[in-house]
C-alpha cells in the first residue's frame, strides 16, 4: 500500500486499452498446491545500511530462479496535482504528466521487493530502507508522512540507518532480475507510482520521459513486456473488495512476518493475489491484464 493510499484518488480503472505489449497465449498450468492461503507465512527481510552487503547477496542468489517480481514503493506524499481538473476526468497524457512531476520532484522513502520461482513458491522478500529523503529540506506532504508513521516506518531513521539510492540501482542492477533472458513477470497493485519510482530509481534519478510513449518505451527496456496490476485484475473479479490489503484479507492470506505493513508486505501480498487470480477466479486468463502502462491505472 503506498502513502497516498486513502488520501490521494488514485487512477480509475480504464476501460481495456489496447495492448501495449505482444503477447502469446499458453494453456494454464494447473495451481501449484501452495499458491492459496495455505501456503507457509513469508519473512520479510528489513535491509539497512548495516545489513546492505549480505542482503544484496542473498537477493542476487534467489534472483536467477525467480520467475515473479512485486514491487512497491512508498513515497511521501503527492504534491503536484493537475489544476483546474478533475482527477477522474483527465486524459493518459495529463495522468502521466502528473505523475512524472511527482516522481521527478520527490524522494522514494523505502523499496520492498518480493520473488516467487516459475511454481509459485515464495522465494524472498526485502525492504530496502533508503536515506536519501530529508524532511526539513525535501518536499512532501505532511500527511502522507503522518500516516506512514502510524504504520511504522520512522523517516528519521531511514535517514540514520539506511542505505542510498545509488546503493540500491547497483543492487538490482547487478541482482540478475532485469535479466530480459529470465522471462520474469513483474507484478504490482495500482503501479503508475510504483513502477515510475523503480524506473527512476535504475536511472539513477534521470527525470522521467517526457511522455507516455518514452515512459512505455524505458519501462519495456529494464522490465520487459510482463507487467501486470493486481488492481486491474481485481476489476474484473465482482467479488474483490477495493484495496490490497482488503483483498488479502478478503482471500484469507496472512501479513508477512518482519514488516506487516510497508513496503515488502505490499509486494508479498501483491503476489499472492497475483497468483491466487491468476490460477483461481481468472483461470489462467492474465495476459489481457499486462496494460498497466497504457491506461496509468
Amino acid at each position: 500500500m503506498n502513502p497516498a493510499a486513502g488520501m490521494f484518488p488514485m487512477f480509475p480503472p480504464p476501460p481495456p486499452p489496447e495492448m501495449p505489449f505482444s503477447y502469446h497465449t499458453f494453456p494454464a498450468p494447473p495451481p501449484p498446491f501452495y499458491f492459496h492461503n495455505a501456503a507457509p507465512v513469508p519473512v520479510v527481510c528489513s535491509v539497512w545500511a548495516s545489513n546492505f552487503r549480505d542482503e544484496s547477496h542473498n537477493l542476487r542468489r534467489m534472483a536467477w530462479n525467480a520467475r515473479y517480481v512485486a514491487v512497491n514503493v512508498q513515497y511521501p506524499g503527492l504534491v503536484h496535482h493537475h489544476a483546474g481538473k478533475d482527477h477522474n476526468v483527465l486524459t493518459v497524457e495529463e495522468r502521466y504528466s502528473v505523475v512524472k512531476a511527482n516522481v521527478d520532484t520527490l524522494k522514494p522513502l523505502q523499496v520492498g521487493v518480493a520473488l516467487r520461482d516459475a511454481d509459485g513458491r515464495h522465494l524472498g522478500a526485502w525492504e530496502f530502507n533508503l536515506r536519501d529523503f530529508c524532511r526539513l529540506a525535501d518536499p512532501c506532504d505532511g500527511n502522507s508522512l503522518k500516516y506512514l508513521d502510524d504504520r511504522g516506518l520512522n523517516v528519521d531513521e531511514l535517514r540514520v540507518r539506511g542505505l542510498s539510492a545509488k546503493m540500491l540501482r547497483e543492487a538490482l542492477l547487478c541482482s540478475g532480475l532485469l535479466d530480459a533472458r529470465g522471462g520474469r513477470s513483474w507484478i504490482v497493485y495500482a503501479g503508475a507510482y510504483h513502477v515510475s519510482y523503480l524506473l527512476k530509481l535504475l536511472t539513477g534519478g534521470a527525470p522521467l520521459p517526457e511522455d507516455m510513449a518514452g515512459f512505455v518505451d524505458a519501462v519495456r527496456s529494464y522490465l520487459g513486456d510482463q507487467v501486470y496490476d493486481v488492481a486491474r485484475m481485481a476489476a474484473d473479479c465482482p467479488a474483490m473488495p477495493l484495496g490490497l490489503e482488503r483483498i488479502t484479507a478478503h482471500l484469507g492470506f496472512q501479513s508477512p512476518l518482519g514488516s506487516p505493513c510497508l513496503a515488502a508486505a505490499a509486494g508479498v501480498h501483491a503476489l499472492q493475489v497475483f497468483m491466487r487470480l491468476k490460477y483461481g477466479e481468472l483461470g489462467g486468463d492474465v495476459e489481457r491484464h499486462q496494460g498497466l502502462l497504457q491506461g496509468l491505472h
